[in-house]
């Protein structure tokens, strides 16, 4: 098990390659959540992810040997950039397998930090398995992403950092894939300030930590489906789950519909960009999952920002349908003229913004001259949609969508 003596080492040793990243309140967030909101912002770290503490100190440790006999690790992109970074860094060779659904932006920042990538099908563990085949059969020095000390006790910086800043901190709250981050964090806040609650958040497509401490030892997933590609794996580690069973006070899960509308409100509310795993902390406080909580101190750790461009607008807009912000009705009317112009008016004096209008004739179950139209609008929120519906209704006019 690590000590706080190995954080500390760690710590001055991460100073020549790793910032350490803002802890912003956050009023806007606080005000929303009933608690007094802190972001720890890993997502702003050097390779954009708190991934390069750990990559970092383990490779400074590794004996001349270990170095020349180059390296190889497994990632879902953010422990490959850091990886990549620090073998870049030191000159040595390093060769990462990725899984081939890996966000293109990852896998091409990887490469250019000098390593060669090999995107092997399937997801996280797939690529693990083929890192491992590779090192025994070439002889590689093996960087695990998550389950060793060293890579532990680097990510334990951010809890020294966390503590430094914030010493009342009433709670932390860390996203779970392996578990070496919340194993890390966990350890050096419950050392320093043994009445702090450390709480992990699983995306709900890949519980396994969170199922692995419910029933008191390590499962492995038949599957993993998430959006949150950064903590998409289906078997925690061994000493990160003793570790978690003895320092962590909970894991719980969120949807990734949550998650987009925790993504939506770091952009919108303050002016940041996380990646899906890096604001999972964010919608486990969003949407009630932690307990006990407010009016308390809160901080959650944004680990990354790495999030696939091509795929952002279309988080954008399941968050916004997520928080009311967008919405379709679908409607009944008459096929005849004015129809429309009804609709229209109310949904214009309740002050919403139509965006778009699809009009199809009735159905075979349908009075004949019926037909439908689907509308698109943009709203303020939940309470917002359901005036325009009530007032609608009012005026007469059957809507479909409940």
């Amino acid at each position: 098990m690590i000590t706080l003596d190995q954080v500390y080492k760690a710590q001055y040793v991460l100073k020549e390659a790793v910032r350490e990243s803002d802890l912003i309140y956050s009023p806007v967030l606080s005000k929303e959540a009933g608690c007094e909101l802190y972001l720890k912002c890993e997502n702003l770290q050097v390779t954009g992810s708190f991934k390069v503490r750990g990559a970092y100190y383990k490779i400074a440790r590794l004996s001349d040997e270990e170095k020349a006999k180059g390296i190889i690790a497994c990632s879902a992109g953010n422990h490959a950039q850091g990886v990549a970074l620090a073998s870049k860094k030191f000159g040595i060779k390093s060769i990462i397998c990725m899984p081939d659904g890996a966000p293109i932006s990852k896998v091409e920042a990887t490469k250019s930090y000098g390593a060669e990538v090999v995107l092997v099908p399937g997801v996280y563990d797939d690529a693990h398995n083929e890192a491992e085949r590779l090192k025994s059969e070439r002889g590689y020095t093996f960087i695990h992403p998550f389950d060793d000390e060293d890579i532990i006790a680097g990510q334990g910086t951010i809890g020294l950092e966390i503590v430094n800043r914030l010493s009342d901190a009433d709670a932390i709250i860390v996203p779970v894939g392996g578990g070496g981050l919340i194993a890390g964090v966990a350890f050096v806040a419950k050392q320093l300030n043994p009445s702090v609650k450390v709480y992990g958040v699983q995306s709900a497509g890949a519980p396994s930590m969170l199922n692995s401490l419910a029933h008191g030892k390590i499962e492995t997933l038949p599957s993993v489906s998430t959006i949150a590609d950064g903590i998409a794996v289906k078997e925690p580690g061994a000493l990160t789950f003793k570790m978690c069973s003895e320092y962590v006070d909970g894991i719980v899960s969120v949807t990734d519909n949550h998650v987009c509308a925790a993504i939506l409100a770091l952009i919108e509310k303050q002016k940041m960009i996380a990646e899906g795993a890096g604001a999972v902390s964010l919608a486990a406080v969003m949407f009630d999952k932690i307990p006990d909580i407010k009016g308390k101190k809160v901080v959650c750790l944004i680990s990354g920002g790495n999030i696939d461009v091509n795929i952002l607008s279309r988080v954008i807009n399941r968050g916004l349908l997520m928080g009311g912000r967008q919405c379709s009705l679908t409607l009944e009317l008459s096929d005849r003229p004015g129809q429309l112009v009804g609709v229209s008016r109310i949904i214009a004096e309740c002050g919403a913004n139509v965006v778009g209008v699809l009009h199809e004739r009735a159905n075979e179950g349908s009075d004949v001259n019926g037909c439908y139209i689907k509308i698109s609008i943009e709203t303020r929120n939940a309470a917002h949609i359901a005036q325009i519906k009530k007032r609608l209704s009012e005026g007469g006019f059957k809507v479909l969508d409940e």
